[in-house]
């Protein structure tokens, strides 16, 4: 329904977007997460860091933000994952079978060349979520 208020999320226990868009965005019971990419809280990059390191970092901004809307990670509906490299697929896999049990929210596993900052893996979700 236009004109219905969203709300604009924000963790302090995740990096401050790096432009003109929001952490996440609540509406009609549905969170749009925007893509996390391996910053820290601080402000501090991670692209020098291993891969594994990097998607732990970008999947704990993922369950942050979740956190902080009062959602689970039970409540994720759809995550998109891009990877810059297609062989670090099965860590990713293994890594976030951890962080979300038995969970298994629909799910993209995009390759592609390259990320900002020179990162090797972003996160973007949609997730339901009590209004």
């Amino acid at each position: 329904m236009a004109g219905e208020p969203i709300g604009l999320i924000h963790s302090p226990n995740v990096a401050a977007p790096g432009g003109h868009y929001s952490q996440a965005v609540q509406h009609q019971g549905l969170l749009w997460i925007s893509g996390q990419l391996p910053i820290r809280a601080d402000g501090s990059h991670s692209a020098d860091e291993p891969f594994d390191t990097q998607a732990r970092i970008a999947l704990n901004n993922l369950m942050a933000i979740l956190d902080k809307a009062d959602c689970r990670a039970e409540d994720l509906l759809k995550v998109t994952v891009y990877i810059v490299g297609i062989e670090h697929w099965p860590a990713f896999d293994q890594l976030y079978a951890c962080y979300l049990g038995q969970h298994r929210p629909a799910r993209a596993v995009v390759p592609v060349p390259v990320l900002h900052h020179g990162y090797r893996v972003e996160i973007e979700a949609v997730a339901r979520c009590a209004v």
